[in-house]
């Protein structure tokens, strides 16, 4: 018996309010050749009962219970039961459009050289109450194509999650969540991606991203900024041992405090700082810890110096870069936002 093409996974705890939503919103899809692996990572409320409830409508319904291990474990145990060639992620407080797997799948079906295929989502949250969630959505889905979303990697996460779908035999290849003190969804897109997996979107919003209180990433010390800048930094300083042509030297475009602090993750590992780059006059000529601030009209040309800039104020990411690629620097080969 042929098994179904795509197994979409989703970890589940204490959900018993939206999984119903979530499930039926996988169950009508346009692409039915699928399968529904839903992991009750032992729930203490009714989200067992009501998996149980589809598992008797609908065979494509998988359930898994298993005792309380966190998302990761969860997340592990549905790919592991997976039969699909394609594995959908897919998070039980969200709802996915009607066409999301038909057009994730005709990615990868018509782009063999892509591995991990995501899409453009819509924020599901209160844009008020919640702006910089928000404004997060709003910066992921601008990145479409694989380049943008490779060059622009050390920025943020550059998916929504619950939005990607990825071929099973990459997983046999570069292993799947990895459990510890970080966000296990970007840590696997940073490995992946540092081995040379292409990854793209469908340029379509095929999602619903919620955004409840309880969402994990507003709860737990993995999802920390913190968290988010000690793995970005490791992977960012493998990054710079094989592209930078002047490591371990590089200019760091701002010198606030905070830009300092994130930026001091990525010093911890050996890059050291030429100067510092600033347009406040206060700062310009001073010296911060033992290195110089310069204006950024003078910094030298292309190919003397590799940048990285942690300037991370909205809008300001944008205004460095058409800055930069003005002055003839090129992402990616002479700078990077981090």
């Amino acid at each position: 018996m042929i098994g179904p093409k795509v197994s979409v996974t989703m970890p589940c705890y204490n959900c018993e309010a939206t999984v119903g939503q979530a499930i039926e919103s996988i169950l009508g899809q346009t692409f039915e050749n699928l399968e529904l692996v839903v992991v009750d990572d032992g729930s203490s409320d009714q989200t067992a009962a009501v998996l149980k409830k589809y598992t008797s409508r609908d065979s494509r319904v998988k359930p898994l219970f298993l005792d309380h291990q966190g998302v990761v474990g969860a997340a592990n145990a549905a790919i592991e039961a997976s039969q699909g060639e394609y594995l959908a992620r897919m998070d039980a407080d969200d709802l996915a459009l009607p066409y999301r797997i038909e057009k994730q799948a005709e990615l990868l079906d018509n782009n063999p050289d892509v591995g991990l295929a995501g899409c453009r989502v819509t924020f599901g949250g209160d844009r008020e109450k919640c702006g910089g969630y928000a404004y997060y959505v709003d910066w992921i889905n601008t990145l479409v194509a694989s380049d943008e979303i490779s060059l622009n990697r050390f920025v943020e996460f550059p998916f929504a999650n619950p939005s990607i779908m990825m071929r099973s035999n990459l997983v046999e290849e570069h292993g799947s969540f990895r459990d510890g003190d970080f966000p296990e969804d970007y840590e696997l897109v940073l490995r992946w991606l540092e081995a040379g997996v292409q990854m793209q979107k469908v340029d379509e919003e095929l999602l619903v991203w919620n955004d409840p209180p309880q969402r994990l990433s507003r709860n737990h010390p993995k999802y920390t900024v913190d968290a988010f800048y000690r793995i970005k930094s490791e992977y960012l300083y493998r990054w710079l041992q094989k592209r930078n042509p002047n490591h371990p030297k590089v200019g760091v475009i701002g010198s606030a405090r905070t830009a300092r602090k994130r930026y001091s993750m990525l010093e911890s590992l050996g890059v050291e700082t030429d100067f510092f780059v600033d347009v406040d006059p206060r700062k310009v000529g001073k010296k911060i810890q033992n290195r110089l601030v310069i204006h950024r009209n003078d910094l030298p040309p292309p190919g003397e110096v590799f940048l990285l800039s942690y300037v991370a104020s909205r809008g300001a990411r944008s205004e460095v870069s058409q800055f930069l690629e003005a002055r003839g620097y090129v992402m990616g080969k002479d700078y990077l936002l981090a």
